[in-house]
C-alpha cells in the first residue's frame, strides 16, 4: 500500500492549498536536514517534500485522490480523459528548473507501464518554495506564483509564532501549475519572515546589580557560504548592566544569532537573572536580611552591626528596656538596591529579626525563669 501524502503532512483530505502550504513549510522547517540531524530526518523531508509536491499541484492530487501513490507513479490517467488515455501525453514539471521532477503519464491506461510520476528531489522543492521570500514588496494575499498552482497564504502558523504572507517571486515562469497554459499573474513578494529568536540566561550577583558591570560573552553562530553550505562564526558581545536592573530584564541583539536557509538571521535575546545570595533577599527596590539572636539578646538588649550590599557598616541595637519580638523589623532609607529609573535613588534596606530559643532548659533554669517572669 502506497504513502498517504495527507497524512504525511497532517492536513485533511479536503485541505485547502493554504493549509497544504502552511502544513509544508512547518515541516520542512523542522526536519530539513540542516537543522535536524536526527536519523530520520533526511528521510522525513523527502516525504514531506513529495507530499507537498502531489497535493499542491491540482492534477497530480486529483490522481493521487483516485489511484493513490502505487497508481500515480505507475502512470495513472490524467483526470477528465477516458480510462486508459493520458490526459497529457508529454508530461509536464512540477517546478520550473526543478532537475528531473517530470510528471509523464503513459497512453496504457492505469495497469500500464508507463513511466509515470517522478518526485522532484527534495532540496530542490524546498528552494523554490522558499525563493518567494527573496525581494521586496508589500506582502499582500498573494500566492507564490507559478509553483504549482498554489493560491494565497494567509496569516499565522510557522516558526516562533511569527506571522507571515507568501508573494510571487519575480523569477519563477508564470504559466506553471495554470490550466490550459494560462499564466498566472504576478505578485510583489512578502519579507522573509523572521526566525525565533535565541533566548538565554544572564546570571549576575546582587554585588553587580547594585553597582552596575559589564559582560563580555562569547557566541558561536552559525552562517551560510556559498552553495548553502555553513560554517560557525565566534563574536564577542558586550553587555552594560545598569544599576538597579531586575531579573527578567531583557537585553536584546538583532541578527547575531544563527543564518536561517531563507537569508533571515535571528535576534539573541539575554534574560537577566540574580545569583542568589548568602545575606540579602531582593523585594523590588528593597534588600531584606534576617539577624539572628539570642533569647537573653531579645529579651535584654544588644548591640551588633550589620554590612549593606556595598559593604558599608551600620550600628543596630536594642535598649535593655525593649524586647526584640520574633518578625520584628528594622527599616534603613536608602541603603537597599538602586532605582533603575531614578538616578541617585535607592530602596531601603530591612532587617527582620529572629530568635533562637535554647533547645531545653535545666531545673535551675526553668525555676529562675518562673521567678522573674511568673
Amino acid at each position: 500500500m502506497g504513502q498517504d501524502y495527507y497524512a504525511i503532512l497532517g492536513v485533511a483530505k479536503d485541505a485547502t492549498e493554504d493549509q497544504i502550504k502552511k502544513a509544508y513549510r512547518k515541516l520542512a522547517l523542522k526536519f530539513h536536514p540542516d537543522k535536524n540531524s536526527s536519523e530520520d530526518a533526511k528521510k522525513k523531508f523527502h516525504d514531506i517534500s513529495e507530499a507537498y509536491e502531489v497535493l499542491s499541484d491540482k492534477d497530480k492530487r486529483a490522481v493521487f485522490d483516485q489511484y493513490g501513490e502505487e497508481g500515480l507513479k505507475g502512470g495513472g490517467p490524467m483526470p477528465g480523459g477516458p480510462d486508459g488515455a493520458g490526459g497529457f501525453p508529454g508530461g509536464f514539471s512540477g517546478f520550473p528548473g526543478g532537475g528531473g521532477g517530470t510528471f509523464n503519464f503513459s497512453s496504457g491506461g492505469r495497469g500500464g507501464g508507463g513511466s509515470g510520476f517522478q518526485p522532484t528531489d527534495a532540496e530542490d522543492i524546498f528552494k523554490q518554495f522558499f525563493a518567494a521570500f527573496g525581494g521586496g514588496g508589500g506582502g499582500g494575499g498573494a500566492g507564490m506564483g507559478g509553483m504549482g498552482g498554489m493560491g494565497g497564504m494567509g496569516d499565522d502558523e510557522g516558526m516562533g509564532g511569527a506571522s507571515a504572507r507568501f508573494g510571487g517571486h519575480p523569477g519563477m515562469r508564470a504559466g506553471m501549475g495554470s490550466r490550459g497554459g494560462r499564466p498566472r499573474p504576478q505578485h510583489p513578494a512578502a519579507q522573509p519572515e523572521k526566525p525565533p529568536e535565541l533566548v538565554r540566561p544572564l546570571a549576575v550577583s546582587l554585588e553587580d546589580l547594585a553597582k552596575g558591570v559589564t559582560k563580555r560573552l562569547k557566541v558561536t553562530r552559525k552562517v551560510r557560504s556559498g552553495e548553502g553550505s555553513g560554517r560557525s562564526t565566534e563574536k564577542i558581545l558586550t553587555i552594560d548592566v545598569k544599576p538597579g536592573w531586575k531579573a527578567g530584564t531583557k537585553i536584546r541583539f538583532p541578527r547575531e544569532g544563527d543564518e536561517f536557509p531563507n537569508g533571515e538571521i535571528q535576534d539573541i535575546v539575554f534574560t537577566l537573572e540574580e545569583k542568589p545570595h548568602p545575606v540579602f533577599t531582593r523585594a523590588g527596590d528593597d534588600l531584606v536580611m534576617t539577624l539572628e539572636l539570642t533569647l537573653v539578646e531579645a529579651l535584654t538588649g544588644f548591640s551588633k552591626t550589620v554590612k549593606t550590599i556595598d559593604g558599608k557598616t551600620l550600628p543596630i541595637s536594642a535598649s535593655s528596656s525593649k524586647v526584640t519580638q520574633p518578625g520584628q523589623e528594622e527599616r534603613f532609607p536608602g541603603e537597599g538596591m538602586p532605582i533603575s529609573k531614578k538616578l541617585g535613588q535607592k530602596g531601603d534596606m530591612i532587617v527582620k529579626f529572629s530568635v533562637k530559643f535554647p533547645p531545653q532548659l535545666t531545673p535551675a533554669q526553668r525555676e529562675g525563669i518562673k521567678k522573674v517572669l511568673g
